[in-house]
């Protein structure tokens, strides 16, 4: 039963993904354009910032469709994968928009154009309506709690009515008070919420290609859950990484007693799996050793010792 709403859940949050992607990808074509004829920054940046919308949807989207396909031998991961990648090109498009948008800006702030008010007025609040539509049908249909990629995407889109409520205020602004550069400071305030989305997204992603530990994973604590059983001599070359969001993986070797059992040892290696689970640790590879065999190293692997001039040899 469980398995069956699981398949449920990951259909709807296609369906919610693909819809909300088609509607915000259509009006950001009609911001971007907007922004243009009418010459103002704060639509032209409400429209960048639709765009990493909608990229942020497609990543959630491929990633849920490249996820179901299957495991090969030559990707022994699936393609899990290509959801980081494709999240790192997003984050560094992000951040060349944001940069892109100050850089304008400045210019603007120096000698404000003139906007035209009422066009940009009307498509910040289409903008804004059209954001508010996305979000229910997100709200109402997808798992926005549970599923990394769903919140991900749901948060964009709140963000994004931050940036059309922005343009609504600075459209009222010039044309009751002719505020001129209410016109660039909307554009900044949604360039740095843009910026700030572009740099968190690069740097997660960062962090998992360079095969670093987990946010969300306690080295101390798999330390710990690794030594805490008695018949546990030493524990060396542990490795922590993520594949994607919410799958972490751990290779270790683990010393045990000489006279224990396979089946003992055994036993022992599954209570320490089901240990790592609750560590956030989704995939544990461990390695046993016996106490003659082992070698007597540091917890973490240290490979540089190889290639320092005196290799040190395994006697087996």
């Amino acid at each position: 039963m469980a398995e069956h709403h699981h398949h449920h859940s990951h259909g709807a949050n296609k369906k919610v993904l693909l819809i909300s992607f088609w509607i915000i990808f259509s009006f950001m074509i009609v911001e971007a354009i907007g922004g243009f004829l009418t010459n103002s920054l704060a639509l032209l940046s409400d429209a960048g910032h639709m765009l990493s919308d909608a990229v942020s949807l497609a990543i959630a989207l491929v990633a849920f469709i490249v996820s179901e396909k299957a495991v090969t031998m030559s990707k022994t991961y699936g393609y899990k994968r290509i959801e980081i990648l494709a999240a790192l090109f997003n984050g560094i498009t992000l951040i060349a928009i944001a940069l892109f948008i100050f850089y304008e800006a400045i210019e603007r702030f120096q000698n404000p154009p003139e906007v035209a008010t009422t066009g940009m007025l009307i498509i910040s609040v289409i903008g804004l309506l059209v954001n508010i539509l996305v979000a229910w049908i997100m709200m109402k249909g997808a798992d926005t709690e549970e599923n990394l990629n769903m919140r991900g995407a749901f948060l964009h889109v709140i963000s994004d009515m931050l940036g059309s409520v922005g343009a609504i205020i600075a459209a009222l602004l010039i044309m009751f008070f002719g505020f001129g550069w209410a016109d660039p400071l909307a554009s900044v305030i949604v360039a740095a919420l843009v910026l700030r989305g572009g740099y968190f997204v690069t740097k997660n992603s960062l962090h998992v290609l360079m095969e670093g530990t987990p946010t969300s994973v306690n080295s101390e604590q798999v330390l710990t859950i690794l030594k805490e059983h008695e018949q546990v001599r030493g524990v060396h070359d542990v490795h922590i990484w993520a594949v994607t969001s919410g799958l972490h993986a751990l290779t270790c070797h683990i010393v045990l007693d000489d006279e224990l059992t396979v089946k003992e040892s055994s036993a022992i290696l599954a209570n320490i799996e089901h240990d790592l689970l609750h560590a956030n640790i989704q995939h544990a590879t461990i390695q046993v050793e016996g106490r003659t065999h082992a070698h007597k190293d540091s917890v973490f692997c240290n490979v540089k010792a190889e290639t320092d001039g005196h290799h040190h040899h395994h006697h087996h």
